[in-house]
C-alpha cells in the first residue's frame, strides 16, 4: 500500500513502533488480537487496528501539498477535511478556511470564492451540486480532490444498481457529509432513501408490507428521500449501500431484514428481481477497526479509552461496541484528562461532554484498553497514554517496546 508523506508531528514514539512490529509479524492482518504494553503497574491493551487510514493519509498529504504549492493563493476546504479537531485546527492555523461547517451551514459566501482560489474537496467527497457550482466558477476540482476511494466505490456501486432500476437504500446518517455526497450521486441514477438504523428500517419494511400510509411514510422520511420519490413504485426493487463508517453488523442486519421483507412481499422464487445482494460497502479500515475492537471485548480490563473527534462517525461506533462491557471514556485528546480522578468525556448518546470524577480506579495494577478512530493521529493516542502514565508517576520511555 502506498506510503503517504504527512507531517511528522502526526507520528508517535510509542504507536509507530507498535504498528511497525505488528505489520512485520502479521503482514496479512489475520491476527486481530491486541498488543499489551507494560509500564510499571499499568498495562495498556492496544487495539490491533486504529488510527489514520489510507483515505485520511491521502487527504492529509494532498491538503498540505495544496498549502505548500500555492503560497500566494487563498486556500479553502469545503468543510472539515476529516473529523478530527487537531488536524482541522492545524489547517486553520496555516490559513486554510472552511466554506461550510459539518452541518452544511455557509461560513464563506459562495460569491466570495473565485477561480483564483484553491478549493480542497474533503475525504468525505462532495455533492454533485457543489462540484458543478465549483466547475461553473472555473475552479479546478480535481487537483486537490481528496475524496476517499472507498467512498467513490460506494458511488460506483450505487450507479450500477441504478442502471438496473434498483432504488438505493443508504444506511447512513443523513446529515453526515459523506451520506449527503453519496445520496447526491446515487440520486443521479435512481430514487434514493436514507435509513439511520434498524428502527427506521423496520418502519420502511412495514410500509413495504402495507402497514403504513404514504402520508405517514412521507412524514417519517422527510428530508431523507429523493425528490418525487414514489413510495408505492420505487420500493419494488431495492439495493442497500452504506456510509463507509457505519457499524458493519448493523448494515448486514439491515440488508438481511430488508431481503426477508422483500421475500415476504414478493416470494422467495422472485427475490432476485426485487432485491440486489450487494456486498458490504464499508471501507477496509472501518472493517479492520471494528473487528479489532470486537477482539478487545474478549479481554479483561479496568476501563477503555477511545481517542478521536466527537463528530467522527467511525469513532463513535468503536465507543458503542466497547461501552457494552467496559467503562469507556471518549476523549478528543489528552487535555480532557484532568487528574487521576477527573476526566471530561463525550457521551455519544446525549451528544455532550460530561465530567467524570471516578476515572482511574484505586488499584495496585491497572489494565487500560486504548484505541482510536480512523481520523485520529497516532500522536494523539501517544499523548493520552503519556498523560495517564504521568498521573500514575510512571516514567515513560518508548524503549520499552
Amino acid at each position: 500500500m502506498k506510503k503517504f508523506d504527512i507531517p511528522e508531528y502526526y507520528r508517535s514514539p510509542i504507536i509507530s513502533k507498535v504498528k511497525a512490529k505488528r505489520k512485520l509479524d502479521d503482514p496479512r492482518k489475520k491476527d486481530f488480537s491486541p498488543t499489551s504494553l507494560h509500564f510499571d503497574n499499568v498495562e495498556f491493551i492496544i487495539s490491533r487496528h486504529f488510527g489514520f487510514c489510507y483515505g485520511v493519509e491521502n487527504a492529509i498529504e494532498k491538503s498540505y501539498n495544496a498549502i505548500q504549492e500555492n503560497p500566494d493563493k487563498r486556500i479553502f476546504l469545503l468543510s472539515q477535511m476529516i473529523h478530527n479537531p487537531e488536524v482541522n485546527q492545524d489547517l486553520l492555523s496555516q490559513g486554510v478556511r472552511f466554506i461550510q461547517d459539518t452541518e452544511g451551514n455557509q461560513l464563506v459566501p459562495w460569491d466570495e470564492v473565485t477561480s483564483e482560489d484553491i478549493v480542497i474537496i474533503p475525504a468525505f467527497g462532495t455533492t454533485v451540486e457543489i462540484s458543478e457550482l465549483l466547475t461553473e466558477k472555473g475552479i479546478d476540482v480535481q487537483s486537490y480532490n481528496t475524496t476517499c476511494p472507498f467512498v467513490e466505490k460506494v458511488w460506483n456501486r450505487s450507479a450500477k444498481l441504478g442502471q438496473s432500476d434498483h432504488t438505493i437504500i443508504i444506511h447512513g446518517k443523513h446529515r453526515h457529509e459523506e451520506t449527503k455526497a453519496t445520496f447526491s450521486h446515487s440520486n443521479l441514477n435512481s430514487p434514493s432513501l436514507i435509513v439511520r438504523d434498524m428502527e427506521e428500517t423496520r418502519f420502511l419494511a412495514d410500509f413495504i408490507l402495507g402497514k403504513h400510509s404514504e402520508a405517514d411514510f412521507s412524514e417519517f422520511f422527510k428530508d431523507k428521500m429523493s425528490a418525487n420519490f414514489n413510495a408505492r413504485e420505487d420500493l419494488r426493487k431495492i439495493g442497500v449501500v452504506n456510509q463507509t463508517t457505519m457499524l458493519a453488523t448493523e448494515t448486514q442486519e439491515i440488508a438481511d431484514f430488508l431481503r426477508s421483507t422483500m421475500i415476504e412481499k414478493f416470494g422467495e422464487e422472485d427475490i432476485k428481481n426485487h432485491f440486489a445482494d450487494t456486498r458490504d460497502t464499508l471501507c477496509y479500515a472501518t472493517n479492520d477497526n471494528q473487528s479489532a475492537t470486537l477482539e478487545l471485548l474478549n479481554q479483561s480490563a479496568d476501563l477503555a479509552i477511545v481517542v478521536g473527534g466527537y463528530n467522527s462517525s467511525n469513532t463513535s461506533h468503536l465507543v458503542e461496541l466497547l461501552e457494552d462491557k467496559f467503562n469507556t471514556y471518549f476523549v478528543k485528546n489528552a487535555d480532557e484528562i484532568k487528574s487521576k480522578n477527573e476526566i471530561d468525556a463525550f457521551n455519544i448518546h446525549s451528544k455532550e461532554v460530561e465530567k467524570h470524577t471516578t476515572f482511574l480506579p484505586e488499584k495496585d495494577t491497572l489494565k487500560i484498553i486504548i484505541t482510536s478512530g480512523a481520523s485520529c493521529p497516532d500522536s494523539a493516542v501517544d499523548r493520552v497514554m503519556q498523560k495517564v502514565l504521568a498521573l500514575m508517576n510512571i516514567s515513560f520511555s518508548p524503549d520499552v517496546i
